[in-house]
């Protein structure tokens, strides 16, 4: 039987095939990869959160100048303000790690997260950017009806059914349901009574949320080819969300050491950790996790924690040390290519997906 790839969210976002860029903040230089999946009739992602808000509107003037295909935007969502209640034990357990790389020890007033949502999403609205992912929670009310009436589409990240059922009642357009095998940052609500967040499989969160809420549901987590699209839309979910698939592609602004372990990587080589972040997020294992179990020391909240480690993680890229860098991945990285185009992946996706239909 041949399956159509013309479904719910192809109509909704007015994209040829039901694949999406996942937005991965923090990867720079990310337009080329955002342009090349929407040109190829996907729906290419911006991971925004981390950028002033005038680089948000560099960013997409410069989607815009390659491409006048949808894309989207991503930004996280209910982000708590700092907590440094424990900075100096924090602090003390990076010290070492700082010394090794030769970052200077930081002092508890120079870290401080800016907040800069209201400002942010200010620029996505003046910049009328079509869609609109968000990570971590939900818009409050206000934000939610100032989307709504510039026509913006809003697709929230679900790691259980009952988010999935909430990210509906406030007015998404479309959900996320993220397996716990998807690379980066869990996308929980509340990870205040699980450290680790929620971690349902796609195979048993998919069909879940499908038949829990009315919006399209899109796959993430452990997705890298035709076969997981065909067996998503097989389990009630009107397309896939792939990030992992496209870091090592040719538009990648991934750095090369990243890239190098992503190729080295297996199936076993990923954990779950919150030692960069305070956030649990999956990533390949490295000197920096290990180092930090070790110290048995909890991180700080998010952001306080992401904040703390960024120097680490920008002196570990300077010198190409993969062993301290954020190498977030999820658990299918044996099915990466080295250099494939982006265009050349997503027509290779659908293309298998309509062969094991077929």
């Amino acid at each position: 039987m041949a399956i159509s790839m013309n479904t719910a969210i192809c109509d909704l976002f007015g994209i040829e095939y039901p694949i999406i860029l996942a937005p991965m903040a923090g990867i720079p230089d990310m337009a080329p990869l955002v342009s090349a999946v929407s040109r190829a009739g996907g729906l290419g992602s911006l991971g925004a959160a981390y950028l002033p808000p005038e680089e948000i509107r560099r960013v997409v003037r410069e989607i815009r100048q390659t491409t006048d295909a949808p894309f989207a935007v991503n930004l996280f969502a209910g982000v708590s303000p700092d907590d440094l209640n424990r900075f100096d034990e924090v602090n003390d357990a990076l010290n070492g790690m700082r010394d090794s790389l030769g970052v200077p020890h930081p002092d508890r007033g120079g870290i401080v997260t800016p907040d800069r949502f209201d400002e942010q999403f200010g620029v996505l609205l003046e910049e009328q950017v079509p869609i609109l992912s968000l990570t971590f929670g939900l818009l409050a009310e206000r934000h939610m009806a100032q989307a709504v009436q510039a026509g913006m589409k809003v697709i929230a990240t679900a790691t259980t059914v009952e988010e999935a059922i909430q990210a509906e009642a406030a007015g998404c357009h479309a959900v996320v349901a993220q397996g716990s095998e998807a690379g980066g940052h869990r996308g929980t609500f509340d990870t205040s009574g699980r450290r680790m967040g929620a971690n349902i499989g796609t195979m048993a969160l998919v069909p879940q949320i499908a038949d829990a809420v009315h919006i399209p549901v899109i796959t993430a987590g452990g997705i890298m080819d035709g076969r997981g699209l065909a067996a998503s839309l097989a389990l009630g979910a009107a397309g896939v969300q792939m990030g992992t698939r496209f870091l090592t592609s040719a538009e990648s602004g991934a750095h090369p050491a990243y890239k190098q372990a992503l190729l080295g990587s297996t199936e076993e080589s990923t954990v779950l950790t919150d030692a960069f972040s305070g956030r649990p997020a999956r990533g390949i294992e490295n000197e920096f996790i290990r180092k930090w179990e070790t110290a048995g020391v909890d991180p700080l909240p998010f952001p306080s924690q992401n904040t703390l480690t960024r120097e680490i993680r920008n002196a570990a890229a300077k010198r190409s040390d993969a062993g301290n860098m954020a190498l977030w991945a999820g658990q299918g990285t044996r099915m990466l290519t080295d250099g494939q185009s982006a265009e050349e992946i997503v027509r290779q996706v659908a293309e298998e997906a309509r062969r094991v239909w077929s």
